[in-house]
């Protein structure tokens, strides 16, 4: 019997209450518009069954289907930010911390004209 991915059967809680909130989002999004499950399963050309476990938010639903619903919800734009490195400012500073103080000659000639 093979182990299983312990992040799809039991997540950190701060990333299950995230996948929980993103699909009660993507849900009512959906009846919003007025779509049934069939409809947004159909518009993103995948079964009900991955858009029901998307809405519940399960860690095993693949993360294109929560983008394919954005799609189809025309809400895709909001992903443009997630994990932006101008947005990430724990990664912009140690990144400031290791740059370079001067510049180093290069070491011997290249024939690049």
């Amino acid at each position: 019997m093979s182990a299983r991915n312990k992040l799809l059967t039991a997540p950190p809680y701060p990333v299950e209450q995230t996948l929980r909130r993103l699909g009660a989002n993507l849900r009512t999004a959906r009846l919003r518009r007025n779509l049934t499950i069939g409809d947004m399963a159909e518009k993103i050309g995948t079964g009900q069954r991955a858009v029901i476990d998307a809405e519940k938010g399960k860690p095993s639903t693949g993360i294109a289907v929560y983008v394919a619903m954005l799609w189809a919800l025309d809400l895709l734009d909001q992903m443009v930010d997630v994990a932006a490195p101008d947005k990430d400012d724990e990664g912009q500073t140690l990144a400031m911390s290791r740059e370079r103080t001067r510049a180093r000659p290069k070491a011997g000639l290249d024939n690049d004209f």
